[in-house]
């Protein structure tokens, strides 16, 4: 039995002796693997410029596709309401996420922490037709007791993007605080900070880059959900994935592509300065701390 296991290992050793070749053959792998992501992206982009009505016809190049999304009016509001939902709700998600993963993380012991824990990271396991059934049963029941959601909305499809984003935010973030040195926290508090100050001014900022990457990453789930949006929404709320689904189903456009193409380079913007600010800030923060290091070791030296 362990001769059985232990042949594709001896096979890739074979294959792959030395440091050069198990060099090269990570760089296959990986090179495969972008183009197995990137690859339709491209394509996508390249065919948004396609002058034919066919989509898998190519016709030249052409920007008229562009040009008519001005007249896709449905489809505009679609994407500037799925744009405002995405907004709010990694807003909301990184509140509620950094609360959550704060709470798991600095409080060892609390009544209730086990349960609290499994349903901060129940909707990572849950599939999202179940999850959007449930709240739209507690959306029906809202109404019928109180009158509140009797007409679904954005409102409601925040809310559902909200509950399914923060449990995203608060695993990015938990991870974050647990690597974090608590004696600088612990030293600021000797010196007489508040705990609410400590946690804006030095907690916040030393988990400021997993803020932004649960951020983006609501965002993109956000903009991205077809199935939650479908269960809690209403007339007059329909989102860029439920628009282009229907549109989908009677045969792919053009125009789809050249807006799908538009929402690629915003986000590909967006997320390039994400990286710049956070690389920024990142810099000078270990820049302070050196300074404040120096200062110390000089500090010292003339006290002796």
């Amino acid at each position: 039995m362990n001769t059985l296991l232990s042949l594709p290992w001896r096979l890739f050793e074979r294959l792959f002796k030395g440091e050069q070749s198990v060099l090269r053959f990570c760089r296959g792998t990986l090179w495969i693997g972008l183009i197995f992501i990137y690859a339709p992206l491209v394509i996508l982009v390249i065919y948004s410029f396609n002058a034919s009505k066919l989509v898998t016809v190519w016709a030249g190049w052409s920007v008229s596709w562009y040009v008519g999304l001005l007249e896709e009016k449905q489809l505009i509001n679609g994407v500037l309401l799925s744009l405002r939902i995405a907004f709010y709700t990694s807003l909301a998600a990184v509140v509620l996420g950094t609360l959550s993963a704060f709470a798991l993380t600095r409080i060892p012991r609390f009544k209730g922490r086990t349960l609290f824990g499994g349903m901060v990271t129940a909707p990572l396991v849950m599939p999202e037709v179940i999850t959007g059934l449930s709240l739209l049963l507690l959306f029906v029941a809202i109404a019928k007791l109180t009158g509140w959601f009797a007409e679904r909305g954005m409102l409601t499809i925040w809310i559902a993007h909200t509950t399914f984003c923060s449990a995203y935010v608060a695993v990015v973030v938990s991870a974050r605080l647990r690597e974090l040195d608590l004696s600088i926290e612990e030293a600021a508090m000797d010196l007489g900070a508040k705990p609410w100050k400590v946690f804006f001014l030095i907690t916040i900022p030393m988990i400021a880059p997993s803020l932004a990457a649960g951020g983006m990453m609501a965002f993109a789930l956000s903009l991205d959900d077809l199935v939650l949006a479908s269960f809690v929404t209403g007339p007059g709320a329909t989102t860029m994935p439920i628009e282009i689904f229907s549109q989908v189903r009677l045969g792919v456009k053009p125009s789809i592509n050249a807006i799908a193409s538009l929402i690629i380079l915003v986000v590909s913007l967006f997320t390039f300065l994400a990286w710049y600010l956070t690389r920024r800030a990142e810099k000078r923060r270990k820049q302070a701390i050196v300074q404040a290091m120096s200062v110390m070791a000089e500090e010292a030296a003339a006290s002796r």
